[in-house]
């Protein structure tokens, strides 16, 4: 399956399914990524991170580490 992290700049994807356990999953659902979410990929770091996306109108700034985490279709 592909992930956040590999999404290019432009592109809006849904979100299928939260990997991880525990506190970090727990603190991506808390920044409103959950399952069918929409979210747009904005920008990305020169270095690839952090990646910037819009979700449920605003604008957050996600880890490679944790965009790595987040299935989408």
């Amino acid at each position: 399956m592909k992930t956040l992290k590999e999404v290019k700049i432009g592109e809006t994807v849904t979100v299928l399914k939260l990997t991880g356990n525990g506190a970090v999953k727990r603190r991506i659902m808390d920044m409103g990524i959950t399952k069918g979410t929409e979210i747009f990929v904005r920008k990305v770091a020169p270095l690839g991170d952090p990646i910037e996306v819009k979700v449920r109108g605003y604008e957050l700034s996600l880890r490679k580490a944790d965009a790595e985490m987040i299935l989408i279709a």
